[in-house]
């Protein structure tokens, strides 16, 4: 019985039971996922960098004879706002009607997390608050009072070391206490506002419970929101509640005659929400000092100092590209002894299946389909795709791991906001080295619709992980290819990190040319937590990676290249006139191949590798060795001598490393873009911007060359 089929039987039998609800809320990087995973023994991932939720993730677990149902929702800074992480987390805790919400907050950073603690409390009493991360909060020597905590906000607070387990039982006995209602909380903590405006809040509300039945903390909320006249939450308290408050004719009259009278006192409405912010940022401050006590007053000191360094103008993006060096050259050493591994075996499979298809009397063209077509594209893509991915991605975490992500985002946020983005854009492209399928879906993190609309339609211009071993393979052979030694795995990979630093740039441009064209608007500010350093915990770094990342990348890639093997199989044996269908359309594409300064057969490889990038180089090998079937070879330099022979020079690689970078999203790619911009236009866009690219630098590159080399 699989994983999800059990999951499946134990949602099932909770369902019959009474199921406590209880919402897990908090602040991004604070340990949420890790709580949620000790309790439901769910695998869900967390990260130390801002942005790794970004929809609701549900578990159940039992405690003392009671069902409860525990829902993961995304971090976020504030509930105030509109972001997608915004959105879901408000609307969960306001309309889900959880039986408890447990807001987890960071020790370390205090008061920056009861922000968000203070804006809940004006939503729901049931509220447990999650003192994390109290051993960090230890080894810098800072000391909190939960009891003082309690007693100030008038709820259960609860410290936890969530990464160990057994610090949790407090919690769930808490939890258990609040659900059962036997922790009664009948005066929890109250934000006050400047009297003017408690008076303007106690007016709407008043209109708003006239017209109708709603519970006073939810009304005096509602008012709040009514008096910011921010239109979108609104609309969404409208629906979730069935009322109307926009246009109402009542409550707009009580509203427009509340916000004269701030007007008459100074507070106009622009300013409304900014003195609401700054009042609950002031008392987060000053409970904040009320019950915590730092004996080391530099405790952040050693991260300042590191900051300093990994943040600063002159030494920030040098670093950042030096560290993005290592992950790749690391890669592409270590690769090539597994990737050899792995063609040998499935290369002996491959002859037992030939020979077993023999004694059976299977028909040869059958034979040939299933085995030189379907099984040796899907071998090739595991054996040149799974070791770089089973090396790269733990790289990549242990850098998430250590919070250092979050500072490549810093220093890339200048450039961004000169193309009228957001910094976060950053984060998302980093995630699109592993799999642009991936980036893609990262923009959620992207508040502004338009900022994340144009990273979703940019994040194939940096590669991904699958786009490497044919980079990797070109800058080796005709880059390198001169150099001995461990000299060519360096050169090899500073060609590759350059083509990726060109994609960088391009991604700065593009996205400059649809904020003022298409996409037209500036950029939006955002708060981005620049997390404290923290040791990677290696153990599940490399189980996360494994499983979360590579083990799912590559079956997404086994998915596609199955029916993939079996199309390139049959282009390459169906002929017209003696020609295969693979020569007729490579002859077709080969002026516009020309132009850019490479041939019909790369072209027609490109085209037919929209399954899977990592096909690409095989087909044009089958295509030049004028073959039936993917040519599996493992030798660089077998591999240089049959490009050379077929025209390739040194132009030819360069544009086609450029071309690499710049074309079409792959199939998994451009299926994840339709579902989160629910438009084909869209998705057709994003064929259309990385190919446009392509193209026009290809052409671009040979002219140049053409003009002032030859």
């Amino acid at each position: 019985m699989s994983k999800k089929e059990k999951l499946s039987i134990q949602q099932n039998q909770i369902k019959r039971k009474n199921t406590y609800t209880i919402a897990l809320a908090g602040n991004p990087n604070v340990g949420k996922s890790t709580i949620f995973n000790n309790l439901t023994g769910m695998n869900q991932h967390t990260g130390n960098w801002t942005g790794k939720t970004v929809a609701n993730a549900i578990g159940y677990f039992e405690y003392r004879g009671e069902q409860y149902k525990i829902v993961d929702i995304p971090g976020t800074y504030s509930i105030m706002s509109h972001s997608q992480e915004e959105e879901i987390a408000r609307n969960y805790i306001c309309f889900g009607n959880p039986d408890a919400t447990v807001v987890v907050i960071d020790a370390t950073s205090l008061e920056r997390n009861l922000n968000l603690v203070l804006q809940i409390t004006e939503i729901t009493d049931n509220l447990i608050v999650c003192v994390n991360l109290l051993d960090e909060a230890k080894k810098k020597k800072i000391k909190i009072d939960l009891e003082a905590l309690s007693s100030i906000l008038k709820v259960p607070v609860v410290g936890v070391t969530a990464r160990k387990k057994k610090t949790l039982n407090n919690l769930l006995k808490v939890m258990k206490t609040v659900c059962e209602g036997k922790e009664k909380i009948d005066q929890i903590y109250q934000i006050q506002y400047q009297e003017n405006i408690e008076r303007a809040i106690k007016q709407v509300k008043e209109s708003i419970m006239e017209q109708y039945k709603i519970e006073e903390k939810l009304a005096r909320w509602i008012s709040i929101k009514v008096l910011d006249g921010e239109e979108r939450i609104l609309r969404e308290i409208e629906k979730q509640l069935h009322i109307k408050l926009i246009n109402h004719i009542e409550i707009e009259k009580v509203k427009q005659e509340a916000l004269e009278v701030l007007e008459e006192k100074g507070i106009y409405q622009e300013e409304f929400k900014e003195k609401i912010v700054s009042t609950i940022v002031k008392d987060a401050e000053e409970i904040g000092k009320k019950v915590c006590q730092f004996e080391n007053k530099d405790y952040a000191s050693r991260d300042r100092k590191i900051d300093k360094i990994l943040t600063s103008k002159k030494y920030g993006i040098p670093i950042m590209i030096l560290f993005l060096l290592l992950i790749f050259w690391i890669t592409i050493v270590g690769a090539n002894y597994p990737s050899q591994f792995l063609f040998s075996v499935f290369g002996s499979i491959q002859e037992k299946l030939i020979e077993f298809a023999t004694y059976i009397h299977c028909p040869e063209w059958l034979s040939n389909m299933l085995i030189l077509g379907v099984y040796q594209t899907l071998t090739w893509v595991i054996s040149v795709m799974l070791p770089p991915m089973a090396i790269f991605f733990p790289l990549f975490t242990i850098l998430e791991d250590l919070g250092y992500l979050p500072r490549i985002a810093f220093n890339m946020d200048g450039f961004f906001k000169k193309a009228c983005c957001s910094g976060k854009q950053m984060i998302t492209m980093c995630m699109g080295f592993g799999c642009n399928s991936c980036g893609v879906t990262g923009c959620r993190i992207i508040d502004s619709p338009r900022e994340r609309l144009i990273a979703i339609l940019t994040n194939n211009l940096v590669p991904c992980n699958g786009r490497f071993p044919f980079l990797i393979t070109v800058a080796t052979i005709f880059i390198a290819g001169t150099i001995g030694g461990i000299g060519a795995s360096i050169v090899s990979t500073i060609a590759v990190m350059g083509v990726i630093i060109l994609g960088i740039i391009m991604t700065l441009v593009i996205s400059k040319i649809l904020s003022k064209t298409i996409l037209k608007g500036m950029p939006s500010s955002f708060v981005l937590e620049l997390p404290p350093y923290r040791k990677p915990q290696f153990l599940k770094v490399l189980v996360r990676s494994i499983f979360d990342r590579t083990i799912f990348i590559l079956g997404r890639a086994i998915a596609v290249a199955l029916p993939a093997g079996l199309v390139i199989w049959l282009f390459a044996n169906i002929g017209i006139q003696g020609e295969s269908l693979l020569t007729i359309i490579a002859n077709f594409l080969d002026p516009l191949a020309n132009l850019m300064g490479l041939d019909g057969y790369i072209l027609t490889a490109f085209i037919l590798g929209i399954p899977a990038n990592e096909i690409v180089l095989p087909i044009t090998l089958m295509c030049y060795m004028q073959g039936t079937s993917l040519v599996n070879m493992e030798d660089t330099f077998v591999i240089g001598e049959i490009l050379r022979q077929n025209g390739w020079t040194i132009l030819t690689a360069i544009n086609v490393m450029l071309f690499t970078i710049f074309h079409f999203p792959c199939a998994t790619t451009l299926l994840t873009i339709k579902k989160e911009t629910g438009s084909w236009k869209w998705t057709a866009i994003s064929f259309l911007i990385p190919t446009v690219c392509g193209i026009v630098l290809c052409m671009l590159t040979t002219l140049v060359y053409h003009v002032f080399v030859v």
